[in-house]
């Protein structure tokens, strides 16, 4: 196998919202209620909603195509974002020139799960909103190309009930997952194991759908310093997967769902063979626990492999120790247009770390794609012929993408001159 040879799915992109998106997805009687993006006093656009402002950044850490020192969690205007953020056709431009055949792409106005929806007074009319919301990713957004998109939903986060039928209802519309809070009990919600969330894990059980758990959301699960600076934030945040992990291990929830799939997106993997060997250790050392009927008599690592996806962007460490993981249960993440992604170089990247870690050509093609697909039920070449979805294929189909580096300033004086970003 060469690195051209490969065949990516990323199970971690991000999609910044353009500002018309809910004009053709939200009944005309609500339309005007709808969320829409304002330019504030210092030049910045937001996400307005209800009246008050999106917590959400409406571009955070949308910097790909800038250069390192410009790098930050605000973007001022569209216009300074390059184009393929928010617009779906100059992301499959982008896609193809990063060797990228699929992609599932989170959320960044909503919030990674519905933050925005939930934090607004009007539930009913929230609700509206996110069901547009989901009908623009699923119909709009993934149905643009298809079989470049893996559809990926919200749900309403407040009301359980409510979070199962939107389940359903997008599980009748193709969605193949959806995002949702990590640690739910320190956002003011019950618990993984509480059982509070069983109506909604059955329905996921019952439309064959995944539950994503992107990091970010349960960062004040770690008490930090005040004075801590926002390294704290983006070094240990794959340490809160491991809590996550614990919730779903030792409670009930995967003992209720045996059939449930649970991805911990852009949570890494070099912790999980350290993860492993404590809770073994645990398991079989403290008898008095009386663990052996919550495990069936299978150790609890067992017990992660067979329900749990680890998905990583770069780990060398990780992939060294994959035998220890599970080769079965890595999946490979761009996160274009984050601080972290590889783009447009990710091919280089991850063929680097896997010769570096002595990966076979069977591991290879786990980790880039077949992992991903068969967890989440995907199909990679129902529309694009295996010979046509390869890193060496795909990048031949952009040689006239401009992958160069601009400062932000240049992106918008270039974007505006074009007209591109400028939403009337």
């Amino acid at each position: 196998m060469r690195m051209d040879d490969m065949i990516l799915v990323s199970v971690d992109d991000h999609m910044i919202e353009p500002p018309d998106m809910y004009k053709s997805h939200v009944p005309a009687k609500w339309r005007d209620q709808a969320p829409r993006v304002v330019r504030n006093d210092r030049g910045v656009d937001e996400w307005v909603f209800q009246g008050e402002r999106a917590s959400t950044p409406f571009g955070m850490a949308a910097t790909v195509g800038w250069p390192p020192e410009e790098w930050g969690f605000n973007p001022g205007a569209y216009t300074e974002l390059r184009p393929g953020c928010f617009d779906v056709h100059e992301r499959v431009k982008d896609m193809n020139a990063n060797g990228v055949l699929a992609s599932m792409c989170f959320p960044t106005m909503a919030g990674w799960n519905a933050r925005t929806f939930a934090e607004s007074h009007d539930k009913d009319l929230a609700l509206v909103m996110l069901e547009a919301y989901n009908d623009w990713a699923i119909d709009e957004w993934c149905a643009a190309y298809p079989g470049r998109f893996i559809p990926l939903s919200l749900v309403p986060m407040w009301d359980v009930a409510l979070a199962a039928g939107e389940v359903r209802r997008v599980g009748k519309k193709g969605c193949r997952a959806i995002s949702f809070l990590e640690t739910p009990h320190v956002q003011g919600y019950p618990s993984f194991l509480s059982g509070y969330w069983d109506p909604m894990l059955q329905a996921l059980c019952d439309e064959d759908m995944v539950l994503c758990l992107h990091i970010g959301a349960g960062f004040d699960v770690i008490n930090r310093p005040p004075e801590a600076p926002v390294d704290h934030l983006m070094v240990l945040a794959c340490q809160i997967s491991a809590i996550t992990a614990q919730d779903l291990l030792f409670g009930p929830t995967l003992r209720r769902f045996p059939d449930l799939r649970v991805a911990l997106s852009e949570g890494g993997i070099g912790w999980v063979p350290f993860y492993f060997d404590r809770i073994d250790r645990h398991y079989s050392n403290q008898a008095w626990l009386h663990h052996d009927e919550d495990f069936a008599g299978r150790l609890p690592s067992e017990v992660f492999r067979d329900h749990i996806l680890a998905c990583f962007i770069t780990d060398p460490s990780g992939l060294m120790l994959r035998d220890r993981i599970g080769i079965d249960i890595i999946a490979w993440e761009c996160d274009y247009p984050h601080t972290d992604t590889t783009w447009p170089e990710s091919p280089e990247f991850s063929w680097d770390e896997f010769q570096q870690a002595g990966c076979t050509d069977e591991e290879v093609n786990k980790i880039t794609s077949e992992n991903a697909c068969r967890f989440f039920g995907w199909d990679p070449f129902e529309y694009t012929p295996k010979d046509q979805a390869t890193v060496g294929a795909l990048r031949a189909l952009a040689t006239d993408v401009d992958t160069t580096r601009m400062p932000r300033q240049q992106w918008r004086k270039r974007n505006e001159a074009a007209g591109i970003g400028v939403f009337q």
